[in-house]
């Protein structure tokens, strides 16, 4: 499974929606504590482009000691319906600086030394250490995630549907005591290097993980993977 480093990781330097929360902004509008990108630098630390007339770039521009603190929340919402949509949640703490000259006109970056981080999602919740952030990767798959869930959702029904085939006795829930519940649906939900995450309804709703032989390392090793999976729900 990933590591809560990796996950946090794969979170901060997604598309998730986010949103900078620090001291003196309480009264702004959220679009304008919302980051128009993310990066991690090397020792860890996160950077982020707001507009210049963003009220967290005055903030930091005006902090005494040129710190101010900060925590940056990251939302992770599933790319495709699904009941309880929200995937998960990411806390990134510490201090916030400005970087003067490092951003376009009309935009500021700000400089977010780190402290301390938290991730809450479908694997649980766990602190997570800042060193363990800086060193570790985000998964190889996350920039086409998205993408590849709203794939199989819309072209691969069917053989997301086989998979029921093998849920073993918890496919009984699906149906409820007589079969006479909502027909079962199978939505995958959640992608990375280990495996698939799926969310079955029905008369229960319940996750699902089905782990790769392998870790994959790219889209190629994916096709490779899903066709093994979906070759075993079908027999």
């Amino acid at each position: 499974m990933p590591s809560a480093a990796e996950r946090t990781r794969t979170l901060v330097q997604g598309t998730c929606s986010a949103v900078l929360l620090c001291t003196g902004v309480e009264t702004a509008r959220s679009e304008q504590l919302m980051p128009t990108a993310r990066a991690v630098g090397p020792d860890g630390e996160v950077f982020l482009l707001l507009p210049a007339d963003s009220p967290a770039v005055r903030a930091a521009a005006h902090a005494q000691d040129d710190e101010l603190s900060a925590v940056l929340e990251i939302t992770d919402v599933a790319p495709v319906a699904v009941p309880h949509r929200i995937r998960g949640r990411a806390w990134v703490s510490g201090w916030l600086t400005t970087t003067p000259g490092a951003a376009d006109p009309g935009t500021a970056m700000l400089r977010l030394e780190v402290g301390e981080l938290r991730v809450d999602d479908l694997w649980g919740t766990a602190p997570v250490d800042p060193d363990d952030f800086a060193r570790a990767d985000p998964d190889p798959l996350a920039g086409h995630e998205a993408e590849l869930l709203q794939h199989l959702h819309a072209a691969h029904g069917a053989q997301m549907q086989e998979l029921c085939g093998l849920l073993g006795e918890r496919a009984a829930a699906l149906s409820g005591p007589d079969g006479d519940g909502p027909a079962p649906r199978a939505i995958p939900l959640a992608l990375d290097r280990f495996g698939l995450r799926v969310r079955f309804t029905g008369n229960h709703c319940f996750d699902a993980r089905f782990d790769f032989p392998e870790p994959v390392r790219d889209i190629t090793g994916l096709r490779r993977a899903m066709h093994t999976l979906f070759e075993a729900a079908a027999h």
